[in-house]
């Protein structure tokens, strides 16, 4: 089983097409608004590692998990040098989502740092540059049983090698493989009704 980047499950989140196009068929994009995603992780990762108040921060940190098959680089790890605690935190360029997507990245990234530490993470943090504003999440059983349902789909999807078809709707415009996906064309085409037709399938 090849292990799955931590990025993988959010891609899924946002749309399987778009999960399938990068990590099965190696498409790739940017627009404006990965660039300044892209930006912004640049900023984060090439910070050096200090301590602040007895908390140590560690920014591009390489982590993998051979139980969920998962691997990735982290934006920061907070350690807390008197708890001994963990709290990963990740960066994100817009705003907090109304879908759990990057709870669930974050969640992963947790469940990386357990494997690897022995350790029981149960925090982490978002950073969004829209609103310079941070928020705690907790790793609940419920976000738990979400993350570890997300990456078994993930698993599927990747060693099927197979790309769903496009499911066109408003999140499509934030997607920079828009031009690659063709969504509304792709909905546009008859020729599998045809065919269908053709050979009483239908």
């Amino acid at each position: 089983m090849r292990p799955i980047p931590l990025s993988a499950l959010q891609h899924h989140a946002f749309c399987p097409r778009q999960c399938a196009l990068i990590h099965n068929e190696q498409a790739w994009a940017d627009n404006f608004l990965t660039a300044q995603g892209n930006a912004l992780h640049e900023r984060v990762d090439n910070g050096e590692p200090e301590i602040r108040k007895g908390i140590r921060f560690e920014r591009n940190v390489h982590v993998c998990a051979e139980k969920w098959g998962l691997t990735g680089i982290l934006d920061m790890v907070e350690h807390d040098l008197h708890s001994g605690s963990l709290k990963p935190v990740e960066y994100k360029r817009g705003k907090p989502k109304p879908t759990p997507i990057d709870e669930i990245q974050l969640c992963a990234q947790a469940l990386c740092l357990e494997e690897m530490t022995g350790k029981t993470i149960t925090e982490g943090a978002l950073w969004y540059g829209q609103t310079r504003h941070r928020v705690c999440v907790a790793f609940s059983d419920s976000l738990k049983a979400q993350t570890t349902e997300i990456i078994t789909q993930v698993q599927q999807l990747l060693n099927s090698q197979h790309t769903p078809p496009p499911q066109y709707g408003k999140h499509c415009k934030a997607c920079s493989l828009v031009e690659i996906c063709q969504p509304k064309l792709f909905n546009q085409d008859r020729s599998p009704h045809y065919t269908a037709q053709l050979f009483g399938e239908d």
